[in-house]
């Protein structure tokens, strides 16, 4: 979610939750992009190869900003669809695209008091609503809904008020058919792509999303599983104030991970979080079974204490997700695979979910075990020596790794024979990126082979225990 400082100047919405108004509002959005491609298209007719390539990628940057810009005035779903769309888009869109559409993660203006005060008046009625005093700055806005600091009059607690945009659930089916449609007429998506396919999965996520009595439940669960870990914090939920469309959490002061104040901490200090932040990565998917699929910023801040380790303040467990133990098995194998160097071993996992095929040929398996083991490098004995300190840690704020897999990949031309991964592991690696991008922001020097070893080699690899 976008946070209040940043949003200072910025005019609030006025929200388009009318049939009329969304109606109106996609249908132009999908004239004007396939008037834009048609455009586009005529002028290419007399254009050189090189021009041509040149062209395309001013298009697809153009295509995307439009989309962009007009979702971020919609809200709602199809403003979500969007946020998704750079993240499974990663796999086949144009990167000039991908890199408009992720601006939708963290740039969502809010929504007026005056729009959502009679929402939360009807839904939590005006008893309960008299008992809290709402301030009508928002603390941070996002695509579904946004979230105020409240104040319990009886005791003075201080709350944090999650409140989705109105009429938004009964809108996503109807706002996914149409968006399907616009990318389509935009060319965001290769010709003879299934996008009904990857648009199915992500309309299921976004109405887990929308479940506020799943997220309080989820909110719950980790409370219950972190108890008693202090370098943890899950905000304690309210359900005397909460509804299928309004949760209420306790306030959580803490710091944002790119604050001045967190990085100016000495590095054991920011060390000690790096391993937290991984520690609980690694428990989430090695033993709970259970992830939160959102690496935001915003979802993980730091409160730092005189005594005790600094703690993470983890909020917003919407994306959270449960994964199958036969998909665990599976991945572990990968894990596992390159951890020991076994390209046998990784090329099985990856077959079990679905990331490469049975038949490709073997140089095709030869070069993802290459890949696989590259991408573990900062768990490995023979990182870079320019990446470790002399004692082996490794240093996440110094290394390009991503850019050197991507390399890597494209050297290796074995991206035709790769499949668009299922969702599971879409939002898996889109919570392990997230992980490793904190460490790099906190400039961790880390040791984590053994940490990763204890999940790996556990007598238990998966927890049987399950959230409801």
């Amino acid at each position: 979610m976008a946070n209040k400082s940043d949003r200072k100047d910025r005019k609030p919405l006025k929200l388009k939750t009318g049939s009329f108004d969304r109606n109106a509002a996609m249908a132009r959005m999908g004239v004007m992009a396939g008037a834009s491609f048609a455009g586009h298209t005529l002028g290419n007719m007399f254009r050189s190869k090189e021009g041509k390539e040149r062209r395309n990628r001013e298009f697809y940057v153009k295509q995307a900003q439009f989309l962009a810009d007009e979702l971020g005035q919609l809200k709602g779903s199809v403003m979500k669809v969007g946020q998704m769309l750079s993240v499974y888009g990663q796999y086949f869109m144009p990167p000039e695209a991908i890199e408009v559409l992720r601006s939708l993660q963290d740039d969502s203006p809010p929504v007026a008091w005056g729009e959502l005060q009679p929402v939360v008046a009807e839904r939590l009625g005006k008893k309960r609503l008299a008992e809290l005093e709402i301030d009508p700055e928002p603390m941070a806005a996002a695509s579904l809904g946004q979230v105020h600091r409240a104040t319990r009059k009886s005791d003075g607690l201080e709350l944090c008020v999650k409140i989705q945009y109105p009429r938004l659930a009964d809108a996503i089916d109807s706002d996914i058919r149409t968006l399907t449609q616009i990318v389509r007429l935009a060319r965001l998506v290769p010709k003879g792509m299934e996008l009904n396919a990857i648009m199915e999965e992500v309309r299921e996520m976004i109405y887990r999303e929308v479940d506020y009595d799943r997220e309080l439940r989820m909110t719950r669960e980790f409370s219950t599983r972190l108890e008693g870990d202090d370098r943890y914090v899950v905000p304690q939920v309210f359900p005397e104030y909460s509804t299928e469309t309004v949760l209420v959490t306790s306030y959580e002061a803490a710091h944002h991970v790119q604050s001045e104040t967190v990085q100016n901490l000495d590095q054991p200090r920011r060390d000690a979080l790096g391993k937290s932040a991984l520690d609980l990565f690694f428990r989430e998917f090695f033993v709970w079974g259970i992830v939160q699929t959102d690496p935001h910023f915003g979802n993980y801040k730091i409160r730092l204490r005189d005594e005790g380790p600094d703690q993470m303040v983890l909020l917003d467990f919407g994306a959270t997700r449960e994964f199958a133990p036969r998909f665990l098995g599976s991945y572990y194998d990968v894990v596992t695979g390159a951890f020991e160097k076994d390209a046998k071993r990784l090329i099985d996992g990856a077959i079990g979910i679905n990331l490469l095929r049975r038949d490709s040929p073997q140089h095709v398996f030869d070069a993802f075990a290459k890949v696989g083991m590259l991408m573990i490098e900062p768990f490995s004995d023979d990182a870079p020596d320019e990446l470790t300190t002399p004692d082996g840690a490794y240093r996440w704020g110094e290394s390009d790794l991503p850019f050197r897999v991507s390399r890597a990949v494209s050297d290796a031309a074995i991206s035709r024979w790769f499949r668009i991964p299922p969702r599971e592991i879409v939002f898996l690696h889109r919570r392990m990126g997230g992980v490793f991008v904190l460490l790099a922001v906190l400039d961790a020097e880390i040791d984590a082979r053994d940490m990763l070893a204890s999940y790996l080699y556990r007598e238990t690899e998966v927890d049987p225990e399950r959230a409801g």
